[in-house]
This record gives C-alpha cells, structure tokens and sequence, in this order.
C-alpha cells in the first residue's frame, strides 16, 4: 500500500475496539522472557517490524522461539542470563527499532563473545551514547565506529556485566535505562543507578520496573522526600521466572482512534483492555482529549471517549514529556479545535524515527495552520480561522511521512475530516500496526445506531 486514501467521515460512529499488543511491552517482555529461568508463554503478542527485529535478534543469539502469528502467541525458552550464541558471535540487524538495538545491546552484555548491532540508516543518526557509556561504567567493553562516536552501529566484546554503581541524567530517551534495568539482576555485583535531573519519559521506566516485578525481580525505587521525584535505582541480583504473559493492547495506537471520536461530533468509542490498571503512560491521552472538551469515562480496564455534537474541541496548552509518543496524535487534533493548542516537553522528538518537530510544521502547514517550534521543545498550532472548509486545495494535500508510522497514522485523521488527503507511502504503519488502515475503516464504518 504505497499511498493511502481515506473517504470524509460524514457521519458520527459508535464503536467498541482494541489495539494490537503493546510495542513497548512485546519488546520489554521477550527480553526479560529471554533472560528467565525457564519456559514463558507471552500472548497477544504485537507481530510487526520492530518486533519482528527483537525476535530475530533473540534467534540469533541462541534463543529458541516458538512463534505463532495466527494466535499471537510466542514460547520462549529463557536461558537463566546466558548468552552464547552459536560460534561465540553475532550480528544483529535492528532495523530502526530503538527498543531493539537499545535492550539488545545490554541484553549482549551479559554474554561472552562478541557482538554488532546496526540498522537502517535512519537508525545510524539515532544516538545511542549514553546507553553505551553506562553500560562502560558497569565495565562492558563496547565501542562504536570512529566516524560516528555515541552512534550505531555497536560492538560489544563481552565477558559478562561486572556491575557496580552508575550515574544517569535527563537523557533524549528513557530506553537507555529501560535497558540498564532489565539486565541488571544478572550482574556479577548489584547495580545501583543514580538518577540526576527531571527524568524523560519516565512512564516507560515506570513500566519496565513492573514487568520486571511481574516476571519476579523487583526493583527498589528511592524517591527524594520532598520532591518525590526519582533519585535512585537499586536492583537486586536474582533470576526472572518462567512466567506466563499477556500483553495489554498499545495504549499510543489507541490514541489515534480515542482522538477519532473526539474531532467528529457525535461520535463515541470504547477502548477495551486500557484503564487505570494499565502499565502504559500513554493512557493519559485520554485526559488529554477529556480537557479539550471531550467527554471521558475512565474504567478500570477501558476508556471511552465521546465527543458531545453540540460543542467543539478547545485548544489546550499541556506538557507532554511523559508522553511525547502522542504529540503527533496531538498536533492533528489541534486543527479542529477551536483556539492556538501549545504543546511542551518535546525535545525527544528530533531524535526519533525521523525529526518529529520539523515533519510536524512541514506537514501541518500544508493544512492550512500557523506553526510555530520554539526551543526544539515546544509546538504552537493555530488552525485555520475557517476551519476544514479554508483547506480545500486545487489538487489533494498529499502528506509526507518520512518513513515514520506515527507521521502516517496521525495524519489518517485528518483525511476523515478534510477531502482529498493523501497519506505517501502509508506502509510505514508496518513498523508498529500493520492492519492500522483496515482498523480504522472498520470503527469509522461503525455508525450510530
């Protein structure tokens, strides 16, 4: 599917629908299945590129795998902390999936032989310097390229993780840590990490310290006093246990169809297996949306959003460093709103699939809004004075994406609202929802009853 084009949504729908598995938890989980001692049976399991790329890292590395697609099941055989893939090396091909080449490169450490991990070229601009200058400090021997110091690709000669004490600052992504956590128990000394400054991103540690508790390590988390913000990281020495798994539904993807409801008056949906229980920051998109003027009920395991008929979107200033991966989602949902929506805590997205902040104006602007980037940090979007009917063009907008599945899903809203909008090379949804396209023609052809 090179191009895709989408049909106005002319009129309100009711639907009740659930994602695919979690990205962020399909990758985190493999790994700490891969490191148990034992037998883990992992379901709802999300089958795309960039885990398609864990798993066939994990292979490489000597795992043994029982994959079924049709279930979305994966068996893995966990190794207890060994590493030693056949003929005491590897290389390992992560595409651009910064989970992968991030938990993967500290999952290496832990092994002995010698280890490559690269990807496409996107991935060779993506930094990855600060994971490895910790992993350094806990005494693993890695180095990278001369011409591209702090950037893939990696090598790493491994001999195990010594461990010890390590520093860790406000750093572009929380991956790194995520990363330093999961391996950590396996250390030959216990790992303490000393946390300096306001956190990235800090949900998604949040989320990798409760699966490690799940699969049986539990991670100890000391708090300043006063702030309550995070300042250390104990994790014990121990063993993850065979543990049966199953994946929530991917709080980021949902958030394309809650913000779907929202920008057509009328219109309602359900999202099944995402709550208040859930271990996914980005849950909070739905308060989000409930502060722009959408009506919000917050269950214990679901989430609806309606969108009253008689009022419209407002436009919000709002923080999203703890949830950067639904600015793009954000930034669409701007142009239907009434009034300039700000949003903060964005530097993280120079430094992602693509650079999120530029690829925002660019495209944005082609819709008929005023942009304005401020501090590499921040995104100001004033909608058209008239609305949808200013965008009407002589010939369709046709949106760019970069090679990035949020660039392309974010957008697919903005072709339901506006007529002739192209979406270029929409198969980058490939990399983290694959079936995105025929999801959302199945809640939009869901009308009100």
């Amino acid at each position: 599917m090179p191009d895709a084009r989408l049909d106005i949504l002319d009129h309100p729908f009711t639907a009740t629908f659930s994602p695919p598995g979690s990205k962020s938890l399909t990758n985190r989980a493999l790994v700490l299945a891969a490191l148990a001692d034992g037998v883990c049976d992992l379901s709802n399991v999300l089958f795309a590129d960039d885990t398609h790329v864990m798993l066939e890292g994990l292979t490489k590395l000597g795992f043994h795998l029982v994959i079924d697609h049709e279930a979305r099941t994966v068996r893995v055989h966990g190794r207890g902390g060994r590493i030693d893939p056949k003929g005491g090396q590897a290389e390992i091909f992560c595409g651009n999936s910064g989970t992968t080449i991030r938990f993967l490169t500290a999952l290496c450490s832990l092994g002995t032989g010698r280890f490559t991990l690269d990807g496409v070229p996107r991935m060779r601009a993506r930094p990855i310097g600060a994971l490895s200058g910790m992993l350094k400090n806990l005494g693993v021997r890695i180095t990278h390229s001369p011409e591209a110091e702090g950037f893939p690709p990696v090598h790493v000669e491994a001999h195990g993780l010594p461990g010890g004490f390590v520093r860790y600052g406000s750093e572009v992504s929380s991956q790194y840590l995520s990363a330093i956590l999961m391996v950590a128990p396996y250390a030959r000394i216990e790992v303490e990490v000393t946390l300096d400054g306001p956190q990235t991103s800090w949900p998604y540690v949040a989320m990798t310290m409760q699966l490690m508790d799940h699969f049986g390590v539990t991670p100890e988390l000391i708090r300043d006093p006063e702030t309550y913000e995070p300042k250390k990281i104990i994790i014990p020495r121990g063993k993850y246990a065979a543990t049966h798994y199953a994946i929530e539904p991917d709080a980021s993807n949902a958030s394309y169809f809650l913000a779907l409801a929202a920008i057509h008056p009328g219109s309602k949906i359900t999202i099944e297996g995402l709550g208040k229980q859930s271990l996914q920051g980005d849950v909070g998109f739905a308060d989000v949306l409930h502060k722009m003027g959408a009506d919000l009920v917050f269950g214990k395991d679901f989430m609806t959003i309606v969108s009253p008929p008689d009022r419209k979107l407002e436009g919000i200033d709002v923080d999203l460093s703890n949830m950067p991966d639904t600015a793009q989602t954000l930034a669409v949902t701007a142009l239907f709103a009434e009034g300039t929506t700000t949003i903060r805590g964005l530097r993280t997205l120079k430094v992602k699939e693509t650079d999120r902040l530029l690829a925002l104006k660019t495209e944005l602007l082609k819709l008929g809004a005023e942009i304005e980037i401020e501090n590499d940090d921040t995104l100001i979007i004033t909608p058209p004075e008239d609305g949808v009917h200013g965008l009407k063009r002589a010939a369709p907008p046709e949106i760019a994406t970069y090679d990035d599945h949020r660039m392309a899903m974010s957008f697919a809203l903005a072709a339901t609202k506006i007529h002739g909008v192209v979406i270029k090379d929409a198969q980058c949804v490939n990399k983290t929802y694959p079936q995105f396209f025929d999801d959302l023609a199945k809640v939009v052809a869901a009308r009100n009853k």
